[in-house]
């Protein structure tokens, strides 16, 4: 099938690599590894529920530049275990530090990204563009496979400007050549992923496996990443 595009920009999280059941997984292991059922006097669904919260939040306001990465990645389990009243300053930045030497290395990818990316790497020139920081993403692509299929990897972190800034997607056309009409943006946040891209002029893929209902207009809309195959 030919299409007017060119250049493929991928977020990584949520959209290919399977953020959810890698960091569940992790979380899981430290969960029994320090006991923390009897810390915590919770079971792990509590905790696991309480630290997503904590964790978006913080993100949402790393976007936005509302906080440093140092101060995400300091507070965001200060903040899980204090909900529990759990205050150990040391122990949250020792479990922060494990956390992420393990979480990059899971390897689950999300249903049908395999399969479309072979896809597409035939017919396109596929890159990263994503607001995680890049020594967790570059090891994430490279256990889980996904390096090979991708040309670049762009990260906020290198450019200074988080998604949905106008200056990432900027940079991201002037690393690679490419041009915002045929250009298309693929990803699971509507806010960074979508209305960004839209604001800059690029044409989206909002990747919505729950059905979000929501007022925004995407280019294209999916809730199966396969479902790309039958437009591109």
């Amino acid at each position: 099938m030919t299409t007017k595009y060119h250049h493929l920009f991928f977020d990584l999280d949520h959209t290919l690599w399977d953020f959810e059941a890698n960091s569940r997984h992790t979380l899981m292991y430290l969960y029994i590894k320090y006991n923390l059922e009897s810390e915590l006097k919770s079971d792990y669904e509590a905790f696991y529920r309480t630290y997503i919260k904590v964790n978006d939040s913080k993100w949402a306001s790393y976007r936005v530049g509302g906080i440093t990465k140092e101060r995400l990645r300091e507070e965001r389990f200060q903040e899980t275990f204090a909900a529990f009243g759990y205050n150990d300053k040391e122990f949250a930045a020792d479990f922060e530090k494990e956390y992420l030497s393990i979480c990059p290395h899971k390897t689950q990818l999300l249903p049908g990204t395999e399969e479309l990316l072979e896809y597409l790497k035939q017919r396109y020139e596929l890159h990263v563009l994503t607001n995680g920081f890049v020594e967790t993403q570059k090891i994430k692509m490279q256990k889980s496979g996904l390096e090979i299929f991708f040309e670049s990897m762009i990260s906020s972190e290198e450019i200074g400007a988080n998604k949905p800034a106008p200056e990432i997607f900027k940079a991201s056309i002037q690393r690679t050549g490419a041009d915002p009409k045929s250009s298309l943006m693929i990803g699971d946040n509507l806010h960074a992923d979508i209305i960004g891209a839209q604001s800059f002029g690029m044409d989206q893929v909002f990747y919505n496996p729950l059905r979000i209902k929501h007022s925004e207009k995407p280019t294209f809309e999916i809730s199966h990443l396969l479902e790309m195959k039958g437009f591109l």
